[in-house]
């Protein structure tokens, strides 16, 4: 946690030190993009940078085109190879490598806006707060199509939760998503690493290291805010502008969600080892998406929307009673 006993001028007039860490697998061209988007951005005085890339495991040259931009970032380029599989374990690794005061998480397929390290700065010296996030402005590789759920934008990583500076609290409407992170190193330490059971890695689309991580840092009291000059451009290619992507998701992310609810229940009434309000969910889903077809009506984000809640059942169904992360698997097996 920040020294509350620091005043304001103290805090202002104090050097910070940035990590930022991008973990990546395979994607040498969209990484040069965003490496460039870091070097470009102007680093306000009195913020110390450092990027370190985690390269998951990549074999299409990652590992040399990385060390030949070490020279344009003037020693402040690190490289840092990962072998096990998973974003978590890339993170955790990054995170492990660095030693500064602040850890900043981007992905591999975005840029930073041009004051990105300004708002940074900003606000760990003008707040006390361990950790802040902001919007994902999509860039897109095609056009939108016209069934595109405005409740799943999620899905592809588009984020915008207004023009106002907002705490991140249980009254916010979303959650701390990494590819637009900065916490304390003192927060992260505090609450430990991301958990690896729950990322994604290979055709398994977990999605629950994020809202993992967001959980323990409530529950610790960490103090953060949703800032909407935190901004980063997120590509969206047209691999992911499909129904399938979506469906697959979906499922994935309620099987993350079904983990978590067997080591953490939530305060609600279950039925079957689920929460009752997803099988309502699911089945106003099913019902709309059966009225709109009856009724032919020009619905089609509204009538996919309808299906992906469906989606969202299964797999947290799935999750809960019968999916095992594989380090789970292998640790039972032993045990038995």
């Amino acid at each position: 946690m920040p020294d509350s006993k620091k005043k304001p001028d103290d805090r202002a007039a104090t050097p910070l030190s940035l990590d930022v860490v991008i973990p990546t697998y395979n994607r040498r061209r969209m990484l040069e993009t965003t490496l460039n988007s870091l070097l470009t951005a102007p680093v306000p005085p009195l913020l110390d940078v450092r990027v370190i890339v985690v390269d998951n495991n990549s074999t299409d040259g990652t590992r040399v085109f990385v060390k030949s931009q070490r020279e344009r970032f003037e020693g402040r380029l690190d490289y840092v190879f990962e072998r096990r599989q998973g974003r978590s374990f890339a993170l955790n690794a990054g995170i492990a490598s660095g030693r500064g005061d602040l850890v900043g998480m981007i992905d591999d397929d975005e840029e930073v806006d041009s004051d990105w390290y300004q708002c940074v700065l900003s606000a760990f010296r003008e707040r006390e707060i361990d950790f802040i996030g902001g919007p994902y402005v999509p860039r897109w590789g095609m056009e939108p199509p016209d069934w595109l759920p405005g409740d799943y934008l999620g899905v592809i990583g588009w984020v915008d939760g207004g023009d106002e500076i907002v705490a991140y609290d249980e009254k916010f409407p979303g959650i701390l998503m990494g590819g637009n992170a900065v916490l304390t190193r003192s927060i992260l330490e505090a609450v430990g690493p991301y958990k690896t059971t729950l990322s994604r890695c290979g055709k398994r689309l977990l999605a629950g290291e994020d809202e993992d991580m967001y959980r323990r840092l409530l529950e610790v009291g960490a103090r953060g805010r949703y800032l909407p000059g935190l901004v980063i451009y997120h590509y969206i290619p047209p691999e992911r502008l499909t129904k399938e992507y979506f469906r697959r998701w979906c499922f994935w992310r309620g099987v993350s969600q079904g983990i978590l609810d067997r080591e953490v229940r939530s305060r609600v009434a279950y039925l079957a080892g689920v929460p009752r309000w997803l099988y309502g969910r699911a089945a106003r889903g099913a019902a709309r998406r059966i009225r709109l077809a009856l009724g032919r009506g020009d619905c089609p984000d509204q009538s996919f929307s309808g299906e992906l809640a469906v989606w969202d059942l299964v797999g947290f169904f799935y999750g809960k009673h019968f999916y095992r992360p594989p380090e789970e698997a292998f640790q039972r097996s032993i045990a038995t």
